[in-house]
């Protein structure tokens, strides 16, 4: 049959391809490092969160037990899952695709690739006893598993030339930029050689908000795994570092991962100049679209992006 590509509201991509062959699933060794990738690569679902290297940091850095599961129909590979298992205190044992990112989920080219990983998945879950699964998807998926949508990933349509995205923001929000580059903001932008004062402030700011941050080496091993694929944004007011950001790239698309800021950012209004930049960055880079990270929907994290003219796309988490 013509291959048919069908691209679904949430980002998730489908190619009709002849189905008739039988789907063979089997677990991802170290060796299929490059097939995995190699797959992602012509699927336009596809995203960061996907890719082979998160494996390595799961199990050396985070100490957790990656499963990665390859769906194959004899010819080719059909479709991957990344899978972490991972015990909590305070959870239980869970079997989840991918925690501490945003999303992740099953990457398949068909329907029944899909449902036969989601299959897969739920009988590994049995077979670990877990508490529950959990699938981290960025939109809906064919399968009957129940759903949770109280998330929502904030995306921005990008544009080659920044001063489009400008020109479409209301006329206060340019005014809100304006005001805080004239405090004397400036951004900088790079890779391990910012690591340090990047996880000096965002430990800083977790710690204010009550939450556990993960180690050091946890970010150094995301950097060292994707050198090309990563970015540091820092935002100074005079010689100090206020606000940080760390972003993942791979195709079109920008990932904001993680972020944070020391209490004078607020003041400063840090955030309208680093996000601006960091847009504006993206623009001039080639991007075709801005996820500006993980909201809770009705939140005031959903209200501020927003400003920024980008779109809520509820996430869904199956379980």
């Amino acid at each position: 049959a013509d291959a048919l590509l069908a691209l679904l509201e949430g980002g998730y991509a489908v190619e009709v391809v002849d189905d008739a062959l039988p789907i063979a699933i089997r677990d991802a060794e170290d060796s299929d490092a490059a097939l995995w990738d190699q797959y992602l690569g012509t699927n336009p679902a596809a995203c960061f969160y996907h890719l082979f290297g998160w494996r390595k940091i799961v199990r050396e850095s985070l100490g957790l037990e990656p499963i990665y599961l390859i769906a194959s129909n004899g010819r080719e590979v059909v479709g991957v899952l990344p899978l972490v298992y991972l015990k909590s205190r305070l959870f239980g044992r869970i079997l989840c695709s991918m925690p501490f990112l945003n999303y992740g989920g099953p990457c398949a080219s068909t329907d029944n690739a899909l449902k036969r990983l989601t299959a897969a998945a739920v009988e590994r879950a049995g077979q670990l006893g877990v508490d529950y699964l959990e699938l981290r998807c960025a939109g809906p998926l064919p399968v009957e598993l129940e759903a949770a949508t109280h998330k929502v990933s904030m995306t921005i349509a990008l544009n080659p030339d920044p001063e489009v995205l400008w020109n479409g923001f209301k006329s206060k929000h340019r005014t809100n930029i304006r005001r805080a580059a004239q405090e004397g903001l400036e951004v900088q932008s790079g890779g391990l050689e910012l690591l340090d004062e990047f996880y000096s402030v965002l430990e800083n700011s977790w710690h204010h908000l009550g939450t556990p941050l993960y180690r050091r080496d946890f970010f150094e091993a995301v950097l060292r795994a994707f050198p090309e694929s990563t970015r540091i944004f820092l935002c100074r007011h005079r010689s100090t570092v206020v606000n940080v950001a760390f972003n993942g790239l791979h195709g079109g698309t920008v990932e904001g991962m993680w972020a944070g800021g020391l209490p004078a950012a607020r003041d400063l209004h840090a955030n309208y100049v680093l996000y601006w930049e960091m847009i504006r960055d993206s623009c001039q880079r080639g991007y075709r679209q801005f996820h500006l990270g993980r909201s809770t929907a009705d939140s005031g994290s959903e209200w501020f992006k927003g400003r920024w003219n980008a779109e809520a796309r509820p996430l869904h988490w199956y379980f």
